[in-house]
């Protein structure tokens, strides 16, 4: 028997860790008000609803998008009549604002000083932050959005708060 075949069988979760997933993620704040400026001037703004902050991965897909936008617009987190999050989004005519956020895929287990290897380029970061956008809008629901590459503020009024973190699948 091998090392690596022992080792496996004494830690099952073994080779778990040496699988490399990549995913396209978000982090989804639901929000009573939220804003976003450039420069001191407001690019996008919405009411209750979503702010979506979005990271791409180097190996990401339209897949993941896809996955996303689909997911994220039916997410059961706003409180019906009862108290219980069992709404969508479209449910309590919501909207969402997307953020553009590489730093999403900083890898600070080394060192410092992240690493953002992981990360997209530029051009297909920002071609599938804007298949993410027009899906969205193609499903019916009202979106804002930051300004590619800029330094952006943010401004949130959070509601709950309720914060959750979805990857796409691999």
């Amino acid at each position: 028997m091998t090392k690596n075949a022992a080792q496996r069988r004494r830690w099952p979760f073994y080779e778990a860790i040496k699988i490399e997933r990549r995913f396209m993620r978000a982090v989804v704040q639901r929000v009573k008000e939220c804003t976003v400026a450039v420069k001191g001037e407001s690019v996008g703004s919405i009411g209750k609803g979503l702010l979506v902050f979005l990271g791409v991965h180097r190996e990401d897909t339209p897949a993941g998008a896809e996955y996303l936008a689909q997911k994220i617009a039916s997410l059961r987190i706003f409180e019906d009549d009862t108290g219980k999050m069992n709404r969508a989004l479209v449910e309590v005519a919501g909207s969402i604002l997307v953020v553009s956020q590489f730093t999403l895929y900083g890898d600070c287990r080394k060192g410092r000083r992240p690493s953002f290897i992981d990360a997209a380029p530029p051009d297909l970061a920002e071609t599938l932050y804007g298949h993410f956008v027009e899906l969205l809008r193609r499903i019916g629901v009202p979106v804002e959005t930051g300004r590619f590459q800029a330094m952006m503020e943010v401004t949130l009024v959070n509601d709950g708060p309720v914060t959750l973190i979805l990857e796409s699948p691999q």
